[in-house]
């Protein structure tokens, strides 16, 4: 009789056990990218636009940590459709910057007609990216 108790008593255990473990599954990272948005006002371009040859002008993000610490900025072109881009300015946050960023960049455009893609690229610690575009014809 006190086996027959003992293996009940056992198997309500991994029984229970069981139902536990079960029932705690891992939620899954929702992988949530860096807030970013484009600075506005008279001093900065932050739309799609036409622009003169030769033209300098200043686009500002603000970046905001969401899930996870920023880890990296990077701001890159092409030129006339290219699908691959080059890399203008290239930036690691210092452990100030790992929950908010700010930085105006100044960009001169090329000295012939076309268009230009820039590109504005946050990432932070866990990989998620947020990336920013202007897209610019050059007259």
């Amino acid at each position: 009789m006190k086996t027959n108790h003992l293996f009940s008593s056992t198997v309500l255990i991994i029984g229970l056990v069981a139902i536990t473990l079960g029932a705690c599954k891992k939620e899954k990272d929702a992988h949530v990218p860096p807030d970013v948005v484009f600075k506005t006002g008279a001093n900065y371009l932050s739309a799609d636009g036409t622009v003169a040859k030769n033209d300098t002008f200043t686009v500002g993000i603000v970046a905001t940590k969401t899930e996870d610490d920023l880890k990296s900025y990077n701001v890159s072109y092409a030129y006339d459709g290219a699908s691959g881009t080059t890399t203008f300015y290239n930036y690691y946050m210092q452990a100030s910057e790992y929950t908010g960023y700010s930085k105006d960049v100044d960009i001169i455009t090329r000295n012939q007609a076309g268009s230009e893609r820039w590109v504005f690229s946050i990432v932070d610690r866990d990989g998620n990216i947020t990336q920013k575009t202007l897209n610019l014809t050059v007259q």
